[in-house]
């Protein structure tokens, strides 16, 4: 047995051994002005930059696509901005494969349509906390904002539950 793997080593080694690097350069290399003048070439007419779109766009969860009849038609949050200290609740969406934060009620007619959260530790860590929880908590929390086919997802940074508001009638 020991006989037969020391001849397929042998024999892997010698057949590498007979081909080129693949590594090897091709050609004599190229001057810094030679590189630098076809860098500088203009680029094909096939190939163009993406640019971003000029008009705002919506959420597609506002408008005709809200829950609430007569919801109105929400602009989505610019990519890369915060969410800071914001209060809301842990929800699912429709379908119950997505969690989503709920915000509550912002004294401005509920403009603020559910946002997607982006899976990470701080989402587990809320998915725990309601899970062992026996009421509905509410979470203050604090991410980033990123856009994807007309819905605002939050890669959130951080999750702190929010205390209870002791009822004043009580």
């Amino acid at each position: 047995m020991r006989t037969i793997c020391l001849c397929l080593a042998l024999a892997t080694t010698a057949a590498q051994g007979a081909q080129p690097p693949t590594t090897a350069p091709s050609t004599q290399p190229q001057s810094a002005q030679a590189v630098l003048d076809q860098m500088l070439q203009p680029r094909s007419a096939t190939a163009h930059p993406l640019s971003a779109t000029g008009s705002p766009r919506m959420d597609n969860t506002g408008g005709a696509g809200a829950v609430a009849p007569g919801a109105p038609l929400v602009r989505l949050k610019r990519e890369g901005d915060y969410v800071v200290n914001r209060l809301g609740r842990l929800t699912r969406s429709e379908d119950g494969r997505q969690a989503q934060f709920s915000f509550e009620a912002d004294g401005q007619g509920l403009q603020d349509p559910p946002v997607i959260l982006l899976a990470n530790l701080k989402l587990m860590l809320m998915e725990d906390a309601a899970k062992s929880s026996s009421r509905p908590l509410r979470f203050l929390i604090t991410g980033i904002l990123t856009e994807y086919q007309g819905r605002n997802y939050l890669l959130l940074e951080k999750v702190v539950v929010a205390p209870d508001v002791a009822d004043p009638m009580k």
